[in-house]
């Protein structure tokens, strides 16, 4: 990082990036690598934002991914363009359902073993082959429409030529993805497998008509051009930490603890505040800002700058809905299925979550309950990555579980967070409890003060952590990756009502997820290019 105090900095840059997550590095490094001069202002004492690793356990020498750990959605172009030494490596299976003393296991690798588990948890051969059909549309849809989020956007209409299925772009976009699924397969836990896409994030009925859904699937299938999701090697902190190196690396100025309190725009000669380290209050002139915060905490900053807003935040305040835990064990956990832990464990393994008890769980997250059997996925990140664990715990056997839960909206966290956690975390490991032949907290391996290695974070926490409103993880609902109206077409999807002002994280057009996309687009907007 390149070192820098207050009192050592210009008083103006061509650019100030507010907020040093991994979105805000990209800007700032083709910013930077364009001859620009940059400045990147962060509250945290360190730059990432959820893209980072972490020793998330006192005296244990393992790096979790603490927050986001899978990518997809990073394009090839950047990782080329910007000479990012990231090596991301793909998994064998794709997911492990358990379902009675069985599970449905989907190998990549291997058909004929896929259609055979399906079988053998009573799910018809109709919907193995719904299923084929399925993907094969979305790995078409895919291959055509990734190519484009690295372009200015292009129209609906010409989105829905480019894709060219209408039964693909009928069932994906234009009708809610519950009805989608329960046209298309029969079994209830098939459909369960698949709706999942839909809610990573995202809190949502299956049958909205909002369509928020639908949006969050897209973006789960089109990652890459084929929709598959990488374990990156090292931990997301080698994401954000080469994003870090090739900012610094071409000049940009990285200054952390720095919390920005306002920004007042202006074409060419923006300014922004921030206090720094000591609480002294400072200020810098910017011939650009770029905002890789949430739109809605943008708008509490420019209206700090004696501002309008930005016109890009919605009305309502964000709601993240997930709960995320992180755990170390010292061995996988038994299975009640013959099928290899390894297997099971290396893709997504999935919780509870058929189609009506993914639904369940909404109506009674909805109605400002705790679900009952909440509905989870998990992965373990050191079965395709040991690099992560110290030479003393991969010789022993250990492995990280990584717990994403669904429909744990900020709502239910709001009156009494640390009440609230437990409750979650104690309901959430039942759930888990449910579908294994042995508790989880017999294979939890103990801290050097004999604590269990597990962590949960909700919503709340991640708006203290990292500054995600109300816990958020793409800082608002997703939106379609193409123009939704005509003077939207052939612009970056970052634009805001202010001239020298954009956004470059998660809420801007094709927000969402670790892909740098918003962080690039914001930058080739500024070079016009």
């Amino acid at each position: 990082m390149t070192a820098a105090t207050s009192a050592s900095l210009a008083a103006r840059y061509d650019a100030v990036v507010v907020g040093g997550g991994h979105n805000g590095l990209t800007a700032a490094a083709y910013l930077a690598r364009a001859g620009r001069s940059v400045l990147v202002l962060e509250r945290l004492d360190h730059v990432g934002g959820a893209s980072v690793s972490a020793p998330v356990f006192d005296g244990v020498d393992a790096r979790l991914s603490r927050y986001s750990y899978l990518v997809s959605l990073m394009p090839r172009q950047v990782v080329d363009e910007l000479g990012l030494a990231l090596t991301l490596r793909r998994r064998r299976y794709s997911s492990y359902t358990p379902v009675g003393d069985g599970g449905l296991l989907v190998d990549t690798a291997s058909d004929d073993g896929t259609r055979a588990s399906f079988g053998a948890v009573g799910a018809p051969a109709s919907d193995h082959d719904a299923w084929r059909r399925l993907y094969a549309g979305t790995g078409r849809l895919a291959e055509r429409l990734f190519p484009t989020v690295t372009r200015p956007l292009t129209s609906a209409k010409e989105a829905r030529a480019l894709v060219d299925d209408e039964d693909v772009w009928r069932d994906l976009v234009e009708r809610p993805l519950g009805e989608t699924l329960r046209e298309r397969f029969d079994d209830d836990v098939v459909r369960g497998i698949v709706a999942t896409d839909g809610l990573i994030g995202t809190f949502a009925d299956l049958d909205s008509a909002s369509l928020t859904q639908n949006r969050c699937f897209l973006y789960h299938v089109i990652g890459g051009g084929t929709g598959d999701w990488d374990v990156p090697v090292g931990g997301m902190g080698a994401v954000s930490g080469a994003l870090r190196d090739a900012a610094a690396g071409a000049g940009a100025t990285l200054v952390t603890r720095a919390e920005v309190t306002a920004v007042s725009p202006g074409a060419g000669d923006a300014e922004v505040t921030w206090t720094d380290d000591d609480g002294v209050t400072r200020g810098v002139r910017a011939g650009v800002v770029l905002a890789g915060c949430a739109p809605a905490t943008l708008d509490r900053l420019l209206a700090a700058g004696g501002a309008a807003p930005s016109g890009t935040a919605t009305p309502e305040e964000p709601e993240g809905a997930q709960l995320k835990v992180n755990m170390l064990l010292g061995r996988l956990p038994r299975l009640r299925d013959e099928v290899d832990p390894v297997a099971a464990f290396s893709g997504t393994f999935h919780v509870n979550e058929s189609f009506d008890q993914l639904q369940a769980a909404y109506a009674q997250a909805a109605a400002g309950r705790i679900p009952e059997l909440p509905p989870c996925e998990i992965y373990c990140h050191s079965l395709t990555d040991p690099s992560i664990l110290g030479p003393s715990l991969r010789d022993a056997g250990a492995q990280t579980l990584t717990l994403f839960g669904l429909h744990m909206p900020a709502r239910l966290f709001r009156e009494d967070n640390d009440a609230a956690r437990e409750s979650a975390l104690a309901a959430t490991l039942r759930s888990l409890d449910s579908v294994l032949a042995e508790p989880i907290a017999d294979v939890l391996l103990r801290d050097p003060e004999g604590r269990p290695c597990i962590e949960a974070r909700t919503p709340v926490d991640l708006e203290g952590d990292v500054g995600l409103p109300g816990g958020h993880i793409f800082h608002r609902d997703l939106s379609w990756p193409w123009a939704e109206s005509d003077d939207e077409v052939g612009r970056w999807g970052v634009e805001t009502d202010h001239a020298g002002v954009l956004l470059c994280g998660a809420g801007a057009r094709r927000g969402g997820g670790v892909s740098g996309i918003p962080g690039r687009a914001a930058a080739m907007a500024v070079l016009g290019s």
